[in-house]
């Protein structure tokens, strides 16, 4: 199987501020955290061909990175999450019962604002050129195509 992925990069583009706040992720909110994420991967992983479908599985596997995910929650329910890796955006997902809504510009915007704050200069995220919406949205917020991936899964 023979996939594109594209990194984009933001210059210094002036954004609007988020109007959300997000918190890491913690142990405790790791079940809700892997059923969204595999929920929003799923489709796409399957489309793919890339195994396991269902890829997160313990908390284990994104135990070092935790403190660099990101949740935006209401109550009890987890809306979406955006991790910031240094200066990549990884991970944008947004719970499909809140899609439509804005949240994902606001985690975009929130992840922005995030690493800018942090480490500054530009910021990367990488996408899979089949998932076009998420292209879409990016490019809306000033991101551009830097490079272009080829990859191949045996």
């Amino acid at each position: 199987m023979t996939f594109y992925a594209y990194e984009m990069t933001l210059g210094a583009d002036a954004l609007p501020r988020p109007s959300i706040a997000c918190s890491p992720l913690t142990e405790s909110l790791f079940p809700v955290y892997k059923q969204v994420y595999n929920d929003c991967f799923r489709p796409m992983r399957q489309a793919l061909a890339l195994e396991p479908v269902d890829y997160l599985q313990s908390f284990d596997q994104i135990a070092r990175d935790a403190e660099d995910i990101f949740l935006l929650t209401e109550g009890d329910a987890l809306i979406g999450s955006v991790s910031c890796f240094g200066n990549e955006l990884d991970g944008l997902i947004v719970a499909e019962t809140f899609r439509g809504r804005g949240y994902g510009r606001q985690l975009l915007l929130w992840g922005v604002e995030h690493i800018r704050q942090r480490s500054g200069g530009p910021v990367t995220l990488h996408v899979a050129a089949w998932n076009r919406k998420a292209m879409r949205l990016y490019g809306s917020a000033g991101f551009r195509v830097s490079n272009i991936e080829k990859v191949v899964r045996e």
